[in-house]
């Protein structure tokens, strides 16, 4: 079974892995990955825990397809995520609720002049702190039964069309081009997961791919739906990535107006591989952009515009995300080393920096072994903690504050 971290839509996964869409089929598949975690530098000190997705989040999955004759097939997939150490289908990162300090002080810096740092304001802020904290910091909080990835498409001899719930094409830009592929806290992602530098998969999304040589590329379109208002939430992104003999390059971008219609998110995305001795030399530069915050509208209905204004501020995004690292297999073991900077240009400055090791022992071709050595540096107003792939790490202690993580743990795929 190929890793499904990468592969993971039509065009990229059912297009280039024709041996798992023979004639009339529906696929079972899976990943069960679960170990013990060790993060330093949380506000109770360190944690050790059971934790599931340390190097892949944990998911079954139904994939099908019928060959309609003539270079046609109708496919679909249906993609669930669940919990190894409880069964659920959410969690939640090891430090619960707690935001960035820096929000409380932003928020404060942009409210009125004799409103800011009053009981009210405190009282407001603190209330609506809890509330974004519990309801939206962690992963499918919401219960959805195939939160990773719902779609249904129809490849043709020009081209594959789906529609559902899917990955982004900046998303799966950065992944490719990421040494860990996304995989475990060394993952380039994780200094820049709260909040999320990236979309990486929408609902309601309409997607055109081909690929043809070494060329592959989509184009991707999406909307929240919101009555009344037809640009809200809209999501429009692409990439193309060209691979050759010993080395590739690719481009992805993504944008999305949030739920007022307002520009919010935005990412370009430039990376590349060469093979370098007996492994491969991975590098990415992603931009990130964000005036209006998605999401948070919900949380002002009676507090009012004027802490909503000073919010979006406290969760603008205006970053650079870099990524240098070396990936090598030599029979049953990979090693990868990287280096992770987030370079925050915001007034806050809260960068990141990470680094480490992890290593993979594979016990067949189903089943490995994983170890994962990251170290988090932050700078500044930098307050991240690292997680894994299927689980946000939140925050440290304090702004300024360093974390370790140290995890062991078996993968298998079914």
């Amino acid at each position: 079974m190929k890793k499904l971290t990468f592969v993971a839509t039509a065009v990229m996964g059912l297009l280039s892995t024709p041996a798992a869409m023979a004639q009339n089929t529906v696929t079972l598949y899976g990943v069960a990955d679960g170990g013990v975690n060790y993060v330093s530098g949380l506000k109770n000190g360190s944690s050790t825990a059971i934790a599931s997705g340390i190097m892949e989040g944990s998911r079954w999955g139904l994939r099908g397809s019928e060959d309609l004759g003539g270079g046609y097939k109708a496919i679909f997939t249906l993609e669930s995520r669940f919990e190894l150490d409880t069964g659920s289908v959410t969690n939640r990162p090891a430090s619960g609720a707690q935001l960035p300090d820096r929000v409380a002080t932003t928020v404060n810096a942009n409210l009125p002049v004799g409103l800011a740092g009053t009981p009210l304001a405190l009282g407001t802020i603190s209330a609506i702190n809890n509330a974004i904290g519990t309801n939206a910091f962690g992963v499918n909080l919401a219960g959805n039964l195939f939160d990773r990835q719902a779609f249904t498409g129809l490849i043709t001899p020009f081209g594959a069309f789906t529609l559902g719930r899917q990955y982004t094409p900046a998303y799966l830009t950065t992944a490719a081009f990421d040494a860990s592929q996304t995989q475990s806290s060394l993952a380039a992602g994780q200094v820049a997961s709260l909040p999320a530098a990236f979309d990486i998969r929408l609902s309601n999304t309409l997607q055109y791919g081909i690929k043809t040589g070494g060329i592959t590329a989509t184009l991707m379109y999406g909307a929240v739906e919101v009555a009344g208002n037809s640009s809200a939430g809209r999501f429009l992104g692409g990439m193309v990535m060209y691979k050759a003999d010993g080395f590739s390059v690719g481009f992805g971008h993504n944008e999305k107006k949030n739920e007022l219609g307002q520009k919010s998110l935005t990412n370009n995305v430039l990376g590349g591989t060469v093979d370098v001795g007996p492994g491969t030399l991975y590098g990415q530069y992603a931009t990130i952009k964000d005036e209006n915050p998605s999401g948070l509208s919900p949380f002002f209905v009676t507090a009012g515009p004027v802490f909503q204004n000073a919010y979006n501020a406290a969760f603008r995004q205006d970053a650079r995300l870099m990524h240098v690292g070396y990936k090598v297999t030599s029979g049953v073991h990979t090693v990868v080393v990287a280096y992770n900077r987030l370079d925050d240009k915001r007034a806050v400055n809260a960068d990141t920096d990470s680094y480490g090791a992890t290593y993979t022992y594979a016990l067949s071709k189903r089943t490995n072994l994983n170890a994962v050595l990251t170290r988090f540096n932050n700078k500044g107003a930098g307050q991240v903690a690292p997680g894994g792939n299927g689980f946000l790490g939140g925050v440290t202690s304090s702004a300024g504050t360093d974390s370790t993580n140290v995890a062991f743990g078996i993968r298998h795929y079914f």
